[in-house]
């Protein structure tokens, strides 16, 4: 385990194309890596990706993109069975879970009907640092919208709540994500929460947010509150963290 204080980064990207790999570890994730403190090994992370339906073509180019950043990169699958027979022992021995993006109502019941809801708020007490993209981020939240259920978007209400937000994710890239999300909060249908654009992340230590950063410049993240019946939007800069790319 790797940190004493339950930590979260989630975020709206992590990966991208890679030079030598399909695809390689972006700032973000590294820094949930380097969240994580451990000096003398390979950290070990659990890559999670219930919401994609458990690509075993995906996950190869993840391992392989582990290996190239000296990344022990193990998969814990719940198609069509789970993948290992202990799967709190898996996760417990991590220094960080990953979880991919995809359909975050399917990924939401998966884990409730295997288990893992539980498991995962263990280990984020016990200091296994929990991060993910958009599926992967909402769901540490109360809720967020989502694409789960059809092209046009709706709420889910039924996340984890490790964190007693909302979520919102692509804020800047899917034009439905802003309004709807919005309107969700001024609804009451969410509580008040945090937003993020594309390639920005939330850091929460606990259950405050600690810091908002950025692997692509001039992205930030946004505090949505609601307001009688309107929602209000404050922009909230990102720190840019190394190996940063241009908008």
């Amino acid at each position: 385990m790797s940190t004493r204080e339950p930590t979260i980064l989630a975020t709206s990207d992590g990966l991208r194309r890679g030079v030598r790999t399909e695809v390689e570890f972006a700032p973000l994730l590294l820094h949930a890596i380097e969240l994580a403190g451990i000096d003398g090994r390979a950290p070990k992370l659990c890559h999670i990706r219930t919401a994609g339906g458990d690509q075993r073509q995906f996950n190869a180019a993840l391992s392989e993109a582990g290996r190239a950043a000296g990344i022990d990169v193990s998969h814990l699958n719940l198609f069509p069975m789970p993948s290992v027979a202990d799967t709190a022992g898996l996760v417990l021995e991590q220094d960080v879970v990953w979880v991919s993006g995809g359909s975050v109502a399917n990924l939401l019941a998966l884990w409730r009907l295997h288990g893992l809801d539980e498991i995962l708020t263990e280990a984020w007490r016990a200091g296994v640092v929990l991060a993910g993209v958009s599926a992967g981020s909402i769901c540490w939240h109360v809720g967020g919208t989502t694409d789960s259920f059809g092209p046009d978007l709706r709420t889910v209400t039924n996340g984890l709540g490790l964190l007693p937000y909302s979520n919102g994710v692509h804020y800047d890239s899917e034009a439905q994500r802003r309004p709807v999300y919005q309107q969700s909060v001024a609804s009451g249908a969410l509580p008040d929460g945090y937003a993020t654009d594309d390639g920005v992340g939330l850091l929460y230590r606990g259950i405050e947010l600690a810091e908002i950063l950025s692997e692509v410049e001039g992205k930030a993240a946004y505090r949505v509150t609601r307001d009688g019946d309107v929602a209000r939007e404050q922009r909230i800069e990102a720190r840019l963290l190394p190996g940063a790319s241009e908008r």
